[in-house]
């Protein structure tokens, strides 16, 4: 069986499915699609926009199994998908979950034609941006369920002193203080915790992502495969490959790809009156209510800020940004930005992508010509 990731009304999720497809998103200590790789061991491809296909294509057959990339699978609907059998479509109150059509290309009229089986209990999915950081308390409890399933943790224990720990092979965590009464604590492989670190659960440290001295973490926070952090973090997901390696705060947020905070970067996550939070709506055009209290940042791939840079509540920042200077710059900044509260310019494309091939050389790593190529699309975009 194959695994097609269907991304459903992407737009939702914009700055982030900007660059990848819904399925891609890291919430928890996983990928929604790694989550389901996890499970199933299964080949996979995405349906996606169009200038995502490149990079993410499709690869069909009448052998796929098709799924919502927004829906964050647990046991039981694991376990229901695996039941689908050709010609089924799995529902849960109205919402599609998954459809097997046992042919080649499916269309819309066979979709409709496919017998529906009805999946009784709740499933969650994200349907905000402002739900990657709401649900990831949840998401690093069951991703930590399902990695460390029958296994033994490869580092000392002692610091937490509960099964609530899982340190895996080649991590190193030098004299910090972790709690795990309010969630588990999971150190990836090659990852470090540096010394004087105070971290409080739910709390995921992916692989080769090193933790700096003196961080305060507080749950629920995820950071991603190869990122560095320091200072002060409350119940942020950082998605991989970026770096906010200084002081400064970062709360109810999300971090895309390849960006850099610089030091002493800080966003507000509570307005001063205490009221409800609007961001940026890529569909709408306009600030919309959140309906929460306390909402952060959200930063595309490959953007970054200078020193001292000061976000405010709900700030929406799009892809290959860069922010910098004194006071407050807009809640929302489109991609290819240049500049700060004084005012913005194009960040001309050539010159993005110069920045971004030297960034992605420090890690010995190619920018390749399928990002490249996404990358030209959302700049013609202009949003």
């Amino acid at each position: 069986m194959n695994l097609v990731f269907y991304d459903v009304h992407p737009i939702t999720f914009y700055p982030f499915t900007l660059t990848r497809p819904v399925s891609e998103i890291r919430i928890g200590i996983l990928t929604i699609r790694e989550k389901w790789e996890h499970v199933f061991k299964a080949p996979v491809s995405w349906k996606t926009e169009p200038h995502l296909s490149r990079k993410f294509s499709f690869k069909g057959d009448a052998n796929s199994l098709y799924i919502n990339s927004s829906v964050l699978a647990n046991e039981s609907l694991f376990e229901a998908v695996k039941e689908l059998n050709p010609g089924q479509k799995l529902l849960c109150s109205g919402k599609l979950i998954a459809w097997y059509p046992g042919t080649e290309n499916p269309g819309e009229d066979s979709l409709n034609k496919l017998k529906v089986v009805e999946l009784k209990g709740p499933v969650d999915c994200i349907e905000t941006l402002w739900d990657i950081f709401l649900k990831n308390d949840n998401e690093i409890k069951k991703d930590f369920k399902l990695l460390t399933k029958g296994r033994n943790s490869a580092g000392d224990r002692r610091w937490a002193g509960t099964q609530d720990l899982f340190i895996e092979k080649g991590a190193i965590v030098s004299a910090s203080h972790i709690n795990t009464s309010a969630g588990p604590v999971y150190i990836g492989k090659d990852a470090e915790v540096m010394e004087g670190a105070l971290i409080r659960g739910p709390f995921a440290l992916c692989e080769h992502s090193t933790l700096k001295m003196g961080a305060k973490i507080y749950g629920a926070t995820t950071i991603g495969p190869h990122s560095k952090v320091g200072g002060e973090v409350k119940n942020s997901v950082i998605f991989g490959f970026s770096n906010k390696a200084h002081e400064g705060f970062l709360g109810d947020a999300v971090i895309g790809e390849w960006c850099n905070l610089g030091a002493d970067t800080n966003n507000s996550n509570l307005k001063n009156n205490y009221g409800k939070v609007k961001v940026w709506n890529y569909e709408l055009k306009k600030m919309a209510a959140t309906g929460i209290q306390f909402c952060g940042l959200f930063m595309g791939d490959f953007s970054k800020s200078g020193i001292n840079t000061m976000f405010n509540t709900g700030t929406v920042t799009g892809v290959s940004a860069n922010v910098f200077g004194s006071d407050f710059p807009p809640k929302y900044i489109p991609s290819f930005s240049w500049g700060g509260a004084a005012g913005f310019q194009q960040y001309d494309l050539e010159k993005a992508f110069q920045d971004i091939a030297a960034v992605k050389l420090r890690r010995a790593m190619p920018f390749s010509n399928e990002e490249q190529a996404i990358l030209r699309a959302v700049y013609e975009m202009k949003i």
